[in-house]
């Protein structure tokens, strides 16, 4: 089911499914990346939405979000907390692929004390982009968004999951994409990141080619309570590439935590 709220004069959507209390009362909340919306968690809300309440946002200018996107992970950050207090939501995991890991390392500095977890997939403590993709993305974003699609998965999974990736970034304006970028570019807590003390999942495809596995194994080494699940042949989509995977280690993750 899709809904509407608004916050600050912007409609914002998000996608629900399951029990408002679901398994250990926690709600998940899934949280896109880069020229992203909730489509891309679409094999996570029919298994885990049987278990969990399981919430995917649009970010500002995203999907079905209005307004403007941000370049800056702190004002996404700041605009998913807003929604989950919006929605008054008590415990809670927030799962964030790329751009979306980065809001959730954020979210888990200054985490409220209904936030009894992250997961990040395919993210850093810092998410370095090539200046050749941020020019890309200023003067022909078609085409860096179709080379984008082809190597964010593995090999294997190019054929099936390419088509996709392309429409999901034709939904979104090359500027909100371009703002997206320079915000994991700018993005860096390296300094920071032992200060997190919640659980932490980090989940990565051995094959991952625009956040390689060494941006992971950093995050699980410098935060207390991690752990790194690495997926062979698994690009940069795990919730696409391999999705049972991917939702068992959510669900043991969610699980573990304790009332």
């Amino acid at each position: 089911m899709m809904t509407i709220m608004k916050i600050a004069d912007r409609d914002l959507v998000y996608r629900v499914k399951g029990h408002a209390k679901g398994k250990n009362g926690h709600a998940l909340i899934f949280i896109h990346g880069s020229g992203g919306d909730h489509h891309v968690w679409g094999g996570q809300f029919d298994d885990l939405g049987r278990d969990f309440h399981v919430v995917a946002l649009d970010l500002p200018g995203h999907g079905s979000s209005g307004g403007a996107g941000e370049d800056d992970v702190m004002r996404y950050c700041e605009w998913v907390q807003g929604m989950i207090a919006a929605l008054n939501i008590q415990r809670h995991l927030i799962i964030g692929h790329s751009l979306g890991g980065a809001v959730a390392l954020a979210a888990a500095l200054t985490p409220a004390d209904t936030l009894s977890g992250i997961v990040v997939v395919g993210g850093g403590a810092r998410m370095p982009v090539n200046p050749m993709v941020l020019e890309g993305l200023l003067k022909d974003p078609a085409a860096m968004m179709g080379l984008a699609a082809d190597v964010a998965v593995a090999k294997k999974n190019r054929d099936r999951l390419r088509p996709f990736l392309e429409e999901g970034f034709q939904r979104c304006a090359p500027a909100v994409i371009h703002g997206d970028f320079l915000s994991c570019d700018r993005f860096d807590i390296t300094d920071a990141v032992s200060q997190i003390r919640i659980p932490t999942l980090v989940i990565c495809g051995e094959d991952d080619k625009m956040m390689p596995p060494q941006f992971s194994r950093h995050l699980s080494t410098h935060i207390e309570h991690s752990r790194l699940s690495l997926i062979p042949e698994c690009g940069h989509f795990p919730m696409l590439e391999t999705p049972a995977v991917f939702n068992a280690m959510l669900r043991e993750f969610a699980g573990e935590l304790s009332d």
